[in-house]
């Protein structure tokens, strides 16, 4: 007999409880043996893996297309002062008010194109009308009083000779006459101006181009001098530059310019010198050189841009090579050359940089001839084996 209270147990082997956490222990135990075992086998294939990747690296052959090889060449290297302005028509024309008066219409905007003789602006008429009237009828006046004094004239000049009329009758006929000549003269010059300013109430293109800045609205008051609208000629551009000083000894007429215009930036425009201003500006001290552009080569189609770009004053021969196929490490330049079926690092001796094409010359290190990258990369090797498109064998196709 037990006392009361106490459980019963097995009288052999341990509790229940600790039957359980020594099974948890085991099959942790397990657990962790298959978790080293399948690293160990993982860490084993990685270093197989890993130790063919550099042998079948070693062994691969960089493929170069055609267009990744430059071959060094010969240029002409152009070299100058430069020069700075923007592209401005040579004909253009500020419409300016020369009378005063009303907009009563304004007939073209900005870009559109107008012909010699287009109306473009129209101005209120009514008080020039009224003063051609005026003067009109002030010139039939006059006519009729010159036609009077000259029959008064003629008759005096008949009876002098019959002794009827004296010599200072007819010189006093004679002088109310001329009077009358010159009333009628300035009276027809009254009307003539009357009509010259009837017909400037209409603003008319002076000649083939287009209207570039409009300035005026209908309703507005144009005042005497008062700017309407411009007109330019875009067949007409040029580049008005301008050049230092201190250079403008080595710039003269008829010399090649090449240049580069805002907002055309693929593009690059040449053209010759026409004129070099004989005075520098007071305030700059640079000369004005006016440049046109060359004959069937492209031009822009805007006026007043930014341009900038060179006088080739000097040209000589030399080898070159882009910036692009220059690589720079510190002090030191170098260029990948294909020397055969390998890479070759080679360093460089460069020169001047030509500012119309960026490229170096070389002053030492490659000859004529010579094939280097023309895009090379931080990952190429020296005698790194290559093989140009060409030269690669087409895959081996197996119809199934």
């Amino acid at each position: 007999m037990q006392p009361e209270g106490l459980l019963e147990r097995p009288m052999c082997g341990p509790p229940k409880e600790h039957r359980v956490i020594n099974r948890n222990r085991t099959l942790r135990q397990v657990g962790l043996a298959v978790s080293l075992i399948s690293l160990f086998a993982l860490t084993g294939c990685g270093k197989g893996a890993a130790g063919n990747t550099p042998e079948k690296d070693a062994t691969a052959k960089m493929l170069l297309a055609p267009e990744d090889v430059l071959t060094v060449s010969s240029t002409a290297l152009a070299s100058g002062p430069s020069i700075t302005g923007s592209i401005e028509p040579e004909r253009r024309a500020d419409m300016r008010a020369e009378v005063s008066a009303v907009v009563l219409a304004v007939l073209k905007e900005n870009g559109d194109p107008v012909k010699k003789g287009d109306l473009i602006v129209r101005l209120d008429q009514t008080s020039i009308r009224d003063t051609l009237t005026s003067a009109e009828a002030s010139a039939s006046a006059a006519d009729q009083a010159y036609e009077q004094a000259e029959r008064q004239y003629q008759r005096m000049a008949t009876l002098i000779k019959t002794g009827v009329v004296s010599t200072q009758q007819l010189e006093d006929v004679e002088i109310r006459r001329n009077s009358a000549q010159s009333d009628r003269a300035a009276a027809r010059t009254r009307v003539v101006t009357a009509r010259q300013q009837l017909e400037r109430t209409e603003v008319r293109a002076p000649f083939d181009g287009v209207v570039s800045d409009r300035k005026v609205s209908a309703g507005d008051t144009a005042a005497v001098g008062k700017e309407l609208v411009k007109v330019i000629d875009p067949a007409s551009l040029r580049f008005e530059g301008l050049v230092s000083a201190d250079s403008i000894g080595q710039v003269k007429s008829g010399q090649k310019v090449w240049f580069k215009v805002h907002g055309f930036s693929a593009d690059e425009f040449t053209g010759v010198i026409t004129r070099v201003n004989p005075a520098a500006n007071v305030t700059t001290r640079q000369v004005e050189v006016l440049v046109s552009f060359d004959e069937g080569k492209k031009q822009p189609n805007v006026a007043g841009l930014y341009a900038e770009g060179h006088v080739e004053t000097q040209s000589a021969a030399a080898l070159s090579l882009p910036s692009a196929s220059i690589v720079n490490e510190g002090d030191s330049s170098f260029a990948w050359r294909v020397n055969g079926a390998k890479l070759q690092k080679v360093a460089l001796t460069l020169g001047e940089r030509d500012p119309r094409t960026g490229s170096f010359t070389l002053r030492s290190g490659l000859a004529e001839g010579d094939k280097v990258l023309r895009f090379p990369n931080a990952s190429l090797k020296d005698g790194q084996e290559v093989q140009t498109a060409s030269e690669a064998k087409p895959a081996l196709v197996v119809e199934k």
